[in-house]
């Protein structure tokens, strides 16, 4: 058998073809699923109205925000702080949407509560950022909750410079 061998019948040259395409992409990162939104022109005070806002015109009710910056801070080796100004995760469910995507597989309870996060870093002030883990598109509930989480951004972001 040769060093890159062919089980299952494959042609050896096959077997080394995959073996080279994986090494040229490179490790995949975790934040490849990360969908991120820089809002210039607001503060965190203009984009966070306008977040919960937007969650609200879609008839959703926002659930308690988690303080992710003070976190930081309070959990942090020796006071070294957050690398946040202020930075905040707002989650928010639609039942429907919540039914549809369980209906579908079970495990995609995972998915819920929807979240988005918004933060703004030292030396960038009039910019916030939004950023939200996107469902997939492996199953058509999952579309439909990337698409609720597009909208729900885009029009925060939309809305803060006009506050």
């Amino acid at each position: 058998m040769h060093l890159f061998g062919a089980p299952s019948g494959a042609p050896p040259f096959l077997w080394r073809l995959c073996l080279l395409a994986g090494l040229l992409a490179g490790p995949a990162t975790a934040a490849d699923d990360v969908v991120l939104r820089a809002v210039a022109g607001s503060d965190y005070r203009a984009a966070r109205e306008a977040l919960i806002e937007s969650i609200e015109s879609e008839g959703l009710v926002v659930g308690t925000p988690l303080p992710f910056g003070e976190m930081l801070v309070r959990t942090a080796p020796d006071g070294a702080g957050s690398p946040f100004v202020a930075a905040e995760i707002v989650q928010f469910c639609s039942s429907g949407l919540a039914r549809e995507m369980v209906g579908e597989a079970p495990e995609q309870l995972a998915l819920c509560p929807l979240s988005v996060a918004l933060y703004v870093l030292p030396g960038e002030a009039g910019k916030v950022f939004l950023a939200y883990r996107s469902p997939g598109a492996a199953t058509p509930a999952r579309v439909r909750a990337a698409e609720l989480l597009q909208r729900v951004v885009d029009r925060a972001a939309g809305l803060a410079p006009l506050r």
